[in-house]
């Protein structure tokens, strides 16, 4: 992922769920609806076609496996890059947000009204 680019949400969500250490598929999908407030509801599809991409690019892998109730766990972690990765977001996100936060309110103008127009 190039450094510049903005991250899309449920990535940057996705690898959040990450920071505190690896967690499984349905794991991530609840952490990440709860952690963005709803916001982001990961569909098991999307979830594994995300985390192989990003395995790809060196910023998650997979971890360990369990089995439970006969079906196979596999979890999670950032790498060393995926930290960095979207803590670098962070930041963007951070700068970008302190050029609003920064400024004094800005007064509410009203857009100029035309007089009405009356049919001759």
């Amino acid at each position: 992922m190039a450094a510049s680019a903005a991250m899309r949400e449920p990535t940057y969500f996705l690898l959040v769920t990450l920071l505190d250490g690896p967690l499984h598929g349905h794991g991530i999908i609840k952490r990440a609806e709860e952690i963005s407030g709803g916001r982001v509801r990961l569909a098991a599809g999307t979830l594994y076609a995300a985390l192989d991409r990003l395995a790809r690019e060196g910023l998650v892998e997979a971890v360990h496996e369990e089995t439970v109730n006969g079906r196979v766990r596999r979890y999670y972690a950032l790498t060393v890059s995926g930290g960095a990765a979207v803590r670098a977001e962070a930041d963007r996100m951070a700068q970008a947000a302190s050029l609003v936060v920064s400024r004094p309110a800005a007064r509410t103008v009203r857009p100029a009204t035309r007089p009405a127009v009356r049919p001759a």
